[in-house]
């Protein structure tokens, strides 16, 4: 069963960490991956860009309606993400658990959406899965 864990904090810490404290998060990002690929749960994962290169589309009516930056204003942005294969929920919490920024921020746990039990079609049905 897939997983998706997605990383919440305070980016503003970026601005304000000296290279070595950077260093030391990315090193502990490094451990945490190497652990999950090891393990054999990791399926995707990814650092997300500050939300201030992002853009935020809506379409109404036929109009496009562009707006910078992300959906959501709150304290604590979007800051990546990884996908796990786990036997359950508890499996996936515990990697969370695990995560180095957990203790700052938050990290919310959702299941993959699984298009069989739905009684749907997969939208990539055409391609292999994983």
């Amino acid at each position: 069963m897939k997983f998706l864990l997605l990383l919440y904090g305070d980016e503003t810490k970026w601005a304000e960490a000296s290279p070595e404290e950077v260093q030391r998060i990315m090193d502990a990002y490094e451990v945490f991956s190497r652990e999950v690929v090891d393990a054999g749960a990791f399926v995707a994962g990814e650092g997300l860009d500050l939300t201030s290169a992002a853009k935020t589309l809506r379409v109404r009516d036929g109009q496009e309606l562009l707006t910078d930056g992300p959906f959501a204003e709150t304290r604590e942005q979007l800051g990546g993400f990884y996908v796990l294969d786990c036997k359950d929920i508890d499996e996936a919490l515990g990697w969370a658990a695990k995560i180095p920024d957990v203790t700052e921020g938050c990290v919310e746990v959702r299941p993959v959406m699984d298009y069989e039990a739905a009684g749907a079609e997969a939208p990539d049905s055409g391609q292999a899965r994983a």
